[in-house]
């Protein structure tokens, strides 16, 4: 990889691993609701790349469906796990992602793995446990249930994408901005109250934020990605794609004072062990698929 793509690299994990952090001050300090946030981070996606949006891929249903798992409902639900949850720990569990992906596409997809990848499925599912786990057992209430439950919505998207060919990395983050705000704009005008009032009072930082999350995070860093892993070989692209979970982690702990004991770090270790085995895989057009889950 050459020292410029590797700079690239390096910002577009950045960018990810920031947007944790800076979702969990939306939610969790600014007190704006989570759905609200989506919904105006759908919007701004659908109206930035809104050139791209014709001609629609085919089939249309599919696009849509993939379009709000991989946007809405998985962003949707990590953001209300954010509310409780820490950045450190929803980077973390947010990994289920791609062991998820793995065992969907054997269950709609017929396909085969062996020992190597059982086994790096087991580990991130054992790291993500002891994330998950207290002294007095799971904590159900913090929202990592919810950050999960994104995860397998982007893991399913992610699946059914593996039967679309032909869409540009434009178009499609096009149909994924229209298609969560055709979910989310509705669900958080009748699920939330206050939205406006909390975006106003929380001022520019807010708007900022939604900007970066919409704009860098989501166009940006997207379309750098998808440009990287069409040149570079999946084997390469997959360790340095660890960097992200590991950025979110540090700037939970320096930003929002994240707590992070040997339990943390251990189940941390291990779940990104699991992720780089599964991730990791002989056939690299294949394995460029996995990257796709959950990067937009």
């Amino acid at each position: 990889m050459s020292a410029r793509d590797f700079a690239l690299f390096v910002l577009v994990c950045a960018l990810w691993g920031f947007n944790m952090v800076a979702a969990k001050i939306v939610v969790g300090q600014l007190h704006v609701p989570p759905l609200f946030f989506g919904a105006v981070r759908s919007v701004l996606i659908a109206l930035a790349v809104c050139p791209w949006l014709l001609p629609m891929p085919r089939p249309p249903w599919r696009t849509v469906v993939v379009g709000i798992l991989m946007g809405g409902g998985g962003f949707g639900l990590m953001f209300v796990g954010l509310q409780w949850a820490t950045p450190s720990a929803a980077a973390i569990v947010s990994q289920l992602g791609v062991p998820m992906v793995t065992v969907l596409s054997i269950v709609m997809l017929g396909e085969r793995i062996r020992w190597r990848r059982g086994l790096g499925i087991a580990l991130a599912v054992t790291g993500v446990a002891l994330v998950m786990w207290a002294p007095d057992g799971f904590e159900l209430s913090g929202g990592l249930l919810f950050v999960a439950g994104g995860a397998f919505c982007g893991a399913l998207g992610a699946v059914m994408m593996k039967q679309m060919e032909g869409i540009s990395p434009l178009r499609f983050q096009a149909w994924v901005g229209f298609a969560s705000a055709l979910l989310l704009v509705p669900l958080s005008a009748g699920l939330e109250t206050g939205q406006v009032e909390a975006a106003r009072s929380a001022g520019w930082p807010f708007a900022l934020i939604v900007l970066y999350s919409a704009l860098l995070v989501s166009v940006f860093a997207h379309t750098a990605y998808y440009g990287l892993i069409q040149r570079y070989d999946a084997n390469l692209i997959a360790p340095l794609t660890l960097m992200s979970p590991l950025i979110s982690i540090g700037l939970g702990i320096w930003i929002t004072g994240d707590r992070f004991d040997g339990r943390m770090a251990l189940g941390a270790a291990l779940a990104l062990v699991g992720v780089l085995i599964v991730a990791v895989r002989p056939n690299a057009a294949l394995g460029k698929q996995i990257f796709l889950r959950n990067r937009v």
